[in-house]
């Protein structure tokens, strides 16, 4: 396939950033789209050229380091992290604009590239359990119900991406945080820390500067994980109970 591109250069985060367009030719439609543009990135450096900074790591879709606004969709036109999307999914003669992720949480580094360490402050806030020290438990000495462990499970599938902050036209993070707070706070391991994991990760998440949450369900619809929409709700239950609790706001 032939191709066009617009892709987002910006050289720092203070530099101010264009949409450059380039040519790419003989692309197999069995090329992964991360495949793709690192055919545009060998014909950028033989021609002396920066090539195009973006994040990767597994390509696999586990690590939820790839992250592309991709014709105006997270990830692009499927639902799946950008490295498991295929050129099969375009036309010859296609034109593509690439951009990174847009919130004014996650500011651009380079490029494609934008920093997420919002998530992991997030996460450092309350997304861990009490664990004491000494040998491992046995596997059967905290029963665990089906229904509690599927749930945990499903939520837990989050691979911090952002596809949820950046297809949100608000920016905000919530099924983030809530797919973190849910999974741990079912689990009698999440038991101990249940009301301040939720007060102080959401309290985290408002700091970093991400929108508020009107659930138009954009976040759900770009997870590549199916994370549910209801997990916001649920958060926000957790969220209610823990402050009549606490007392804290």
């Amino acid at each position: 396939m032939k191709l066009t591109l617009r892709v987002w250069r910006q050289k720092n985060a203070d530099a101010e950033g264009a949409m450059s367009t380039y040519e790419v030719d003989g692309i197999s439609s069995d090329m992964s789209f991360l495949e793709m543009l690192d055919v545009l990135n060998e014909r950028l450096i033989l021609d002396g050229e920066d090539p195009v900074a973006f994040d990767h790591d597994c390509r696999e879709g586990i690590c939820g380091a790839c992250s592309l606004v991709i014709n105006g969709e997270a990830h692009g036109p499927e639902r799946t992290t950008t490295c498991q999307l295929h050129m099969r999914s375009f036309r010859d003669g296609d034109t593509i604009d690439i951009e990174p992720w847009r919130a004014a949480a996650f500011p651009v580094v380079k490029d494609l590239v934008v920093d997420r360490s919002a998530f992991d402050r997030i996460i450092q806030a309350g997304g861990y359990v009490s664990a004491p020290t000494g040998s491992a438990p046995e596997a059967h000495a905290t029963p665990v119900p089906k229904a509690d462990a599927d749930f945990a499970f499903e939520h837990a599938e989050c691979i911090g991406c952002g596809a949820c902050v950046a297809a949100c036209p608000n920016g905000a993070a919530m099924l983030f945080t809530s797919a973190k707070v849910n999974h741990l706070n079912v689990l009698p391991q999440g038991a101990p820390e249940r009301e301040t994991r939720v007060l102080d990760m959401v309290a985290q998440m408002d700091a970093e500067g991400f929108g508020g949450c009107t659930l138009t369900g954009e976040c759900a619809t770009a997870c590549p994980k199916g994370i549910p929409l209801m997990s916001i709700t649920g958060m926000n239950r957790e969220w209610l109970r823990a402050t009549r609790k606490s007392g804290r706001r």
